[in-house]
């Protein structure tokens, strides 16, 4: 075997492929000398690599004199040929780009380029006229406002009582919508707190026990206030006698538990309170500070009815419902504690209610409304009518006294009156476009629990009970492991509590 040679091999004619897999990432000089075999196989071979290429071939050593401590030499002292650079493309110094296009400009680029600004122009244009006619068409009330009622709830005592501003109606009928709980006296369930108001749903079974909520006892509820809050005090026409309304009176004022008959005493205890006998107004502005109940099934509303039925029985005279909520949380399907509504109700007839024509509400996707206070506000006109939250960005309804309430309904021409059928009548002929929400209204608060009217729709939730069930609150009762555990176990989270209250006349004085 010959010694291995130290002559460094000739340099390539011609560049060797740099993309190649290298045999090695050391520089020969570096590698350990191998046999002549190797030597020449090597060298015979073509390069797989820039760094072991013979024509980059150097050695590295140590000096001591260099800073970065490596000096590079070549391998031999034949002379290196350098790859070819590319070809550089940058400009000489001072030599300007070449621009055609500015010497005979198209015509078409030019007309691209007018248009361009053209129509940005005009989308500002028509930003700004939107703008205008929206603010401008907002309707304001710009009459001077006279203050009706104040109420910062700062004194218990000027809340409730003979000459306080509240008036609590006690019932448990249902008020129509076939509600499970009973509104009370009680200072459980309504009262007054580090100047808060609190309107706070209980359970019945706390004060008689669970036992009798569901059999054998007659429950009669103390103070009913039935032939305070009806009509004529109760008394109503039969077979052309006017009398006592004993079947009504006996509904609101008391119930029987039976297990057989599946009667139930209303499982729920909750308030209802109103300004009946305080305050009261025709056009102006309602504000309300509050924060909504937590909890499921609850149904919070602020809202107004009006002070005489000049035109007939509800839905004849109307309702304003300044907000309505439900307790259920965000995973509710069927709109809940993130969603507020505000709502007209009215209608010619008793069933026929025009409120799907007059409603609509503002929903916050992040948390709901029970979990800090907001100003709920009406803005009431003989030309408009609006309720919003927090501000006017926020609307849940806006109406505009347009056109008469009998046309805006689409009323069928006949109606059923139990017997037989006939034409139906217009109740507000005499009237104008705002009738019947031309009367003087009052103020209304409550947390009612459940229905039968659809508020709560049928296979949302897990409800669990059904509106045309033969007995409804039964159900609701017997499902309370369910749905009680959605309750918050302190009033302020519970209840909807009320922090002020402001209701203005517009005109000089209220009449």
């Amino acid at each position: 075997m010959s010694p291995p040679s130290s002559a460094a091999p000739s340099p390539p004619s011609t560049p060797r492929d740099p993309f190649a897999t290298p045999t090695s990432s050391r520089s020969s000089s570096l590698r350990p000398q191998t046999t002549s075999s190797t030597a020449s196989s090597s060298s015979s071979s073509a390069p797989r690599s820039i760094l072991n290429n013979p024509i980059a071939n150097v050695s590295v050593r140590f000096s001591a004199a260099n800073a970065s401590g490596y000096s590079v030499r070549p391998a031999s002292s034949s002379v290196l040929k350098k790859l070819p650079r590319m070809r550089s493309h940058m400009l000489p110094e001072g030599q300007e780009v070449p621009k055609p296009w500015t010497e005979n400009p198209s015509s078409r680029h030019l007309v691209a380029y007018y248009i361009t600004y053209l129509m940005i122009f005009l989308a500002t244009a028509a930003g700004a006229v939107q703008t205008y006619f929206s603010f401008k068409d907002v309707q304001l009330d710009n009459k001077p406002l006279c203050m009706v009622l104040d109420e910062n709830f700062d004194n218990p005592d000027n809340v409730f009582g003979p000459n306080g501003t509240f008036f609590r109606e006690v019932n448990m009928d249902g008020f129509g919508t076939g509600e499970f709980e009973m509104t009370t006296l009680s200072t459980n369930n309504s009262f007054v707190r580090d100047g808060m108001l609190y309107i706070v749903p209980t359970l019945t079974s706390d004060n008689i026990g669970p036992d009798a909520v569901f059999n054998g006892t007659i429950y009669n509820i103390t103070d009913c206030t039935f032939n305070i809050t009806q009509p004529d005090k109760g008394f109503i026409w039969r077979n052309g006698q006017f009398v006592f309304d004993t079947d009504g009176y006996t509904r609101a004022c008391s119930a029987i538990s039976n297990a057989t008959a599946r009667t139930v005493i209303n499982p729920v205890q909750s308030a209802r309170i109103s300004t009946r006998f305080s305050a009261s107004i025709r056009y102006g502005k309602v504000e309300v500070r509050a924060k909504m109940p937590s909890g499921d099934w609850m149904w919070p509303a602020i809202w107004m009815l009006p002070k005489d039925s000049v035109y007939g029985p509800w839905p004849l005279s109307g309702e304003i419902d300044i907000v309505e909520s439900r307790g259920n949380g965000l995973r509710y399907t069927a709109r809940g504690a993130n969603y507020v509504q505000g709502s007209l109700n009215w209608g010619p007839a008793e069933g026929l209610d025009g409120v799907d024509k007059s409603y609509s509400w503002w929903s916050d996707k992040r948390k709901p409304f029970s979990d800090g206070f907001h100003t709920y506000s009406l803005e009431w006109t003989d030309s408009f009518l609006r309720i919003s939250v927090d501000t006017r960005l926020h609307t849940l309804l806006d109406l505009r006294f347009n056109e008469p309430f009998f046309e805006r309904g689409d009323f069928p021409q006949v109606i059923f009156n139990g017997s037989s059928l006939v034409a139906l009548q217009n109740p507000w002929i005499n009237g104008t476009n705002a009738t019947p929400f031309d009367q003087e209204f009052y103020l209304i608060m409550n947390v009612a629990v459940g229905s039968t009217n659809g508020w709560f729709p049928e296979g949302q939730g897990n409800k669990p009970w059904l509106d045309r069930a033969q007995n409804p609150m039964h159900d609701f009762a017997k499902a309370e492991s369910q749905w009680y555990t959605t309750w918050p176990p302190n009033a302020f989270d519970r209840g909807m509590v009320v922090y002020v209250l402001f209701i203005l006349y517009a005109g000089l004085e209220p009449n």
